[in-house]
C-alpha cells in the first residue's frame, strides 16, 4: 500500500531524541516545502495532554498545519497499528493534493510501522483474554503481572502492572505460539535493522551532555508554564492514572507530588531523570535502523541553520 501512496517521490523522516530539536527544525522545513507535517508521537494524540506531551503551541500551528495530534479522548487505547492506518489515509489524501509528505517524531514504534509494517502476530483469542481478566477482577490487581513475570520477565520488567492490555495480549501470545513476545520481537527487531525503505530518513543528534541540558531546561518550561496543574485538572476531570495517557512522561511523575507523597523538587528531579532515559532509549531504537542518516548537531546550532543543512543535501539523494 505505502508504494500506491506515494510512488515517484521520497518521504522526509525526521527522527531523533526528545529535545534534540526536531519540531523547529521541521517546521521550516514544512514552510521551505510548502507542505504540513505529520507528527509521529505516541502522547501528542491524546487530546486535551497539552504542556506535559509539547504540542506545539496555537501560534506554531497556525504557521503550519500539523496532523496526527489532538484527535484520539484521553481515556481510549491507541496502538500502532491505529495510527499506521490514520497515517496512510493522511498520506493518501495529501499525495492525492498533490502535497509533500513530511514526518516528524520520535515514537520509534510509530514510525517502524509506518515505514516497515507491523508483527501482527497471532490472532486474539477473545475466550481466553476473558478468562485472565475475570482472573484480574477476581484475584486483585497485579494477578496477570505477576503470571507474566513468569513465563516472561523481559516483558513483564518493562510493562506496568497495571498495564492489563498488554499483559494480556504478551499471555495470550505465550499460550497461542508458546513462545515469549519478547523473544519474538527480538527476532523482529533483527530483521528490521536488514530492512531497507525508497524513503529519506534524517536523524538529529547532540552531543549528550547538551542534550540532558536542553532536557531539563524544557522540563523546567513545562512546570513554569503549568504542567501540575495541568496534571491535576486531568484527575479531577476524572481520568485515571492508570490510563497509558496519564502514565506518560510529564503525567505520572506529578501524581505521588499531588498525592503528597513527594515533594515537587523531587518529583521535577525524577521527571528529569526520566526524561533522560527516554531520550537514551529513544537513540538506541534509532540506532538500529540502518536507513537513518544522522546530523550531529553543534552546541549552539538553532533550528534554521539545521534545516538549510538538510536543504543543502545532494540533489541525487532526491530528498522529497
Amino acid at each position: 500500500m505505502l508504494n500506491q501512496i506515494n510512488p515517484n517521490k521520497k518521504w522526509l523522516v525526521l527522527v531523533g531524541p526528545t529535545a534534540v530539536g526536531k519540531s523547529a527544525v521541521a517546521e521550516i522545513l514544512a514552510r521551505q516545502f510548502e507542505t504540513e507535517i505529520l507528527i509521529a508521537d505516541s502522547r501528542q494524540v491524546y487530546q486535551t495532554l497539552e504542556i506535559g506531551t509539547g504540542k506545539p503551541d496555537q501560534a506554531a500551528r497556525k504557521k503550519v498545519k500539523r496532523h496526527l495530534i489532538d484527535f484520539v479522548p484521553p481515556h481510549q487505547f491507541f496502538s500502532a497499528g491505529a495510527y499506521k492506518r490514520a497515517a496512510e489515509s493522511l498520506i493518501a489524501e495529501m499525495t492525492a493534493a498533490g502535497k509533500k509528505i513530511l514526518i516528524e517524531g520520535g515514537t520509534g514504534l510509530y514510525l517502524k510501522t509506518l515505514l516497515y509494517g507491523l508483527w501482527a502476530g497471532p490472532p486474539a483469542d477473545w475466550a481466553y483474554r476473558e478468562n485472565l481478566m475475570a482472573r484480574e477482577k477476581a484475584e486483585g490487581p497485579g494477578t496477570l503481572h505477576r503470571d507474566l513475570l513468569k513465563r516472561d520477565p523481559l516483558t513483564a520488567e518493562k510493562t506496568h502492572e497495571r498495564d492489563v492490555p498488554r499483559i494480556v495480549r504478551a499471555l495470550e501470545v505465550r499460550h497461542l505460539t508458546g513462545r515469549s513476545i519478547s523473544e519474538i520481537h527480538l527476532e523482529d527487531a533483527a530483521a528490521h535493522a536488514k530492512r531497507t525503505t525508497p524513503h529519506r530518513l534524517i536523524g538529529l543528534r547532540r552531543d549528550r551532555d547538551v542534550l540532558y541540558q536542553r532536557i531539563e531546561a524544557r522540563v523546567d518550561t513545562y512546570i513554569a508554564a503549568g504542567l501540575v496543574e495541568e496534571v491535576e485538572r486531568l484527575l479531577a476531570a476524572g481520568l485515571s492514572e492508570d490510563l497509558p495517557a496519564m502514565r506518560g512522561l510529564g503525567y505520572r511523575q506529578m501524581i505521588p507530588y499531588l498525592k503528597g507523597l513527594q515533594s515537587l523538587d523531587e518529583a521535577i528531579a525524577v521527571l528529569k531523570r526520566d526524561t533522560r532515559r527516554f531520550a537514551k532509549r529513544q537513540m538506541t531504537w534509532f540506532r538500529a535502523d540502518q536507513n537513518i542518516q544522522w546530523i550531529d548537531l553543534k552546541r549552539d546550532e538553532g533550528a534554521a541553520e539545521t534545516a538549510d543543512r538538510i536543504m543543502r543535501l545532494k540533489k541525487e539523494d532526491s530528498v522529497l
